[in-house]
């Protein structure tokens, strides 16, 4: 039997800054594709940088977190052309005579880029930096999402932003069928709301403002930047590091989140493939 191909497209938003989460979403992605034994092919985007995005002949795309103030580059090339990407792509959904749908999941900066798009609620800088492993809480809606399939209440994700989206629309969030799908902790001790941490734009779009796609070796390396370091002691306070470090040796915390997270989205993505190849075939 041939095996089936799979064509991804990775948009890397890093701005062109040394970070782990390319290497993350590279080796999720291949690791799936091992799994599932199909053919992958994949190609990286630089958006920021050289102003790249990809046309719509790929299947599945990941757009990537990266630095900075969502709000400030509306008016630059990469911004604008970045949101044409994802209105064509909404455009060809969208459309009834294409069966073969195009999955995007948001990461991180992306998210919140998303966000802005689809005007989901506030987004806002938030009074300090969150850097670290934190527990995500799931609203009723995620148990049915495929997406948090194996995943336990709350899960434990990487978070690293200095920007929130609080205050949803829901009423536009309703009409346009998305959901949310999970939020940071509550923190009676502390006068904020707290903030979206996950949105289902759409049957075919998800995102969330967490980095599903960390892994240990990527926030050991972190943890050993001496800014890191001071950024998690000043907001959180010593135990809470040494807490992280830890935590990142438990299989069940970030590691498990990086073994389903994004690959069920995946396994989602190829099950449509698969059922409208059958039928075409």
């Amino acid at each position: 039997m041939e095996k089936e191909c799979v064509r991804f497209a990775i948009l890397d938003l890093n701005a062109g800054l040394p970070n782990q989460g390319m290497r993350c979403i590279r080796e999720i992605v291949e690791r799936w594709a091992d799994e599932k034994q199909v053919d992958l092919i994949y190609d990286v985007f630089d958006v920021r940088v050289k102003n790249e995005l990809p046309d719509l002949s790929y299947d599945i795309y990941i757009s990537s977190g990266g630095p900075g103030d969502p709000l400030s580059t509306r008016f630059d090339d990469w911004d604008i052309n970045w949101n044409k990407w994802l209105k064509e792509t909404l455009r060809w959904n969208e459309n009834p005579g294409n069966e073969q749908k195009k999955y995007v999941f948001f990461i991180c900066h992306s998210f919140q880029l998303a966000s802005r798009y689809f005007n989901a609620g506030l987004i806002c800088k938030r009074k300090s930096t969150s850097f670290g492993v934190f527990p995500m809480h799931m609203l009723p809606e995620a148990n049915a999402n495929p997406v948090f399939e194996n995943l336990s209440d709350p899960f434990y994700a990487v978070d690293s932003r200095d920007f929130q989206l609080i205050q949803p629309n829901f009423d536009i969030l309703n009409e346009m069928g998305a959901y949310i799908t999970c939020i940071e902790k509550e923190r009676p001790h502390v006068p904020y709301e707290r903030a979206v941490m996950g949105i289902s734009f759409n049957p075919y779009m998800f995102g969330t403002q967490f980095h599903p796609e960390a892994d240990a070796a990527g926030m050991l390396k972190h943890f050993q930047s001496e800014d890191k370091r001071k950024m998690v002691i000043e907001n959180y306070g010593e135990p809470k590091l040494s807490s992280m470090i830890d935590q990142l040796k438990d299989p069940d915390k970030i590691m498990w989140t990086n073994k389903h997270l994004i690959p069920n989205f995946l396994n989602e993505a190829y099950s449509h493939i698969v059922s409208v190849s059958f039928v075409e075939s």
